[in-house]
C-alpha cells in the first residue's frame, strides 16, 4: 500500500480514535506502518453495570438471609442493631458509587485520577463501613474456621497490616496491572476483591469488631494510621514527580476530563496522597482526643469473644493447626 493511501486511511478514522504504533517495516523502499483504528466511544456514555447490581443484591440478600437463620439457630443471638444497618446501607451506597457509571467506566479506561478515587473509596469508605455494619454473628461466621482466624489474628499486627496494605496498593497501580485490567473485567473484579480486602486488613487493627481481636489503644491507633496514611502512598510522590505519563491506558485522559495525561497523572498522585493523610490523621485524632474514655472502658466482652478464645486454646492443643501459637492477644 502506497504511502498516500496510508494517509487516506488515517483522515477516515473518527475523532478521538487511538493510533497505536506497531512495529515498522520497510519493503522495496516503502515505509509502512500498521495503525490499529479504535472506534470513538464517548467517556460518559451510559452503562447500567448489571454485573455490579447483581452480584451486590446476591451479597446483600445472602447477608439478611444469613443474618436471619444464624439469629434463630444461636442461643445468644445478637440482633442487627440500627446503626450497624445504617453503616451496612452506607457501605453498599460508597460501593455503587465506585463500581457503576460514571466512576467505574472513567477509572477503567479514561483516567488515572478516576482510578485512584475509586480505589479509596473502596478503601476509606467502603471497608470501614462495611466492618461496623456486618452484623455481628454473621463476622463471628465468616471469621471461624481456623486459618482464617489465625490469618487474621496475624494481620491484626501493625507492622503485618501496614505491609499487607502496601505492598496490596502499590502493586495494584503497577503499569501493567492497570492496562491489564483495563482489558479485562474479570481481572478488574478481582483487583475490586483484593482492594476491598486490603481495606478491610487496614481497619481490622482500629475498628475491631472480629470475635476475640480487640482494638489498638488509642495512642497505638494513632501512630499506626498515621504510618498508613505515609507509608502505602509513597507512590504518589512517583506519579507527582515523573517527568512523563506512565499509564498508556489514560492516553485519552483529555477528552473525558478535559487534562492532559501528565497533568492527570500529577493530579491523581494529590488525590491520593491527601486523601490518606487527611482522612486517616482525622480518624487517628479523634480517638487520640477520645483516648482518656476508651482506656477507662474497654471493648465489652461478650460470648463470641469467650467462645472464639475456647476454640483457640482447643486448636492450640492440636499439632496440626495453624492457630496453635495464638492463643491470646494482648489489647493493645
Amino acid at each position: 500500500m502506497a504511502r498516500s493511501d496510508w494517509a487516506h486511511l488515517l483522515t477516515l478514522a473518527p475523532a478521538g480514535c487511538s493510533d497505536e504504533a506497531i512495529p515498522s517495516s520497510s519493503t522495496d523502499g516503502v515505509h509502512r506502518r500498521s495503525v490499529t483504528v479504535t472506534a470513538s466511544v464517548s467517556p460518559f456514555g451510559w452503562d447500567f453495570h448489571l454485573a455490579t447490581w447483581a452480584i451486590l443484591l446476591i451479597a446483600v440478600s445472602l447477608v439478611v438471609v444469613g443474618h436471619r437463620r444464624l439469629m434463630r439457630s444461636s442461643a445468644r443471638p445478637i440482633r442487627w442493631s440500627r446503626h450497624q444497618v445504617e453503616f451496612f446501607a452506607g457501605a453498599c451506597a460508597a460501593l455503587l458509587v465506585a463500581l457503576t457509571w460514571p466512576v467505574a467506566d472513567l477509572a477503567a479506561h479514561w483516567s488515572l485520577t478516576a482510578l485512584v478515587s475509586q480505589r479509596l473509596i473502596l478503601v476509606l469508605a467502603v471497608a470501614p463501613m462495611l466492618l461496623l455494619g456486618l452484623p455481628h454473628d454473621v463476622l463471628e461466621w465468616a471469621t471461624r474456621p481456623a486459618i482464617v482466624d489465625a490469618t487474621l489474628v496475624r494481620l491484626r499486627r501493625p507492622p503485618v497490616a501496614i505491609a499487607t496494605v502496601t505492598v496490596v496498593l502499590v502493586g495494584s497501580m503497577a503499569p501493567a496491572v492497570v492496562q491489564v485490567q483495563a482489558s479485562s473485567p474479570a481481572v478488574r473484579g478481582l483487583l475490586f476483591v483484593v482492594i476491598l480486602i486490603a481495606g478491610l486488613v487496614l481497619w481490622l487493627p482500629v475498628l475491631g469488631r472480629v470475635p476475640a481481636i480487640p482494638r489498638l489503644k488509642p495512642m497505638v491507633r494513632f501512630g499506626y494510621l498515621a504510618a498508613q496514611g505515609v507509608v502505602p502512598a509513597f507512590l504518589s510522590f512517583v506519579l507527582i514527580l515523573a517527568p512523563r505519563p506512565l499509564y498508556a491506558t489514560f492516553a485519552r485522559s483529555r477528552a473525558a476530563i478535559g487534562l492532559r495525561p501528565l497533568n492527570d497523572q500529577q493530579i491523581a498522585g494529590f488525590v491520593s496522597k491527601l486523601a490518606m493523610l487527611i482522612v486517616l490523621l482525622a480518624v487517628g485524632t479523634v480517638y487520640l482526643l477520645r483516648g482518656d474514655e476508651e482506656s477507662n472502658a474497654d471493648d465489652p466482652l461478650v460470648w463470641a469473644d469467650v467462645q472464639r478464645q475456647f476454640e483457640r486454646a482447643d486448636r492450640q492443643d492440636s499439632p496440626d493447626s495453624p492457630a496453635s501459637s495464638e492463643t491470646t492477644l494482648p489489647s493493645g
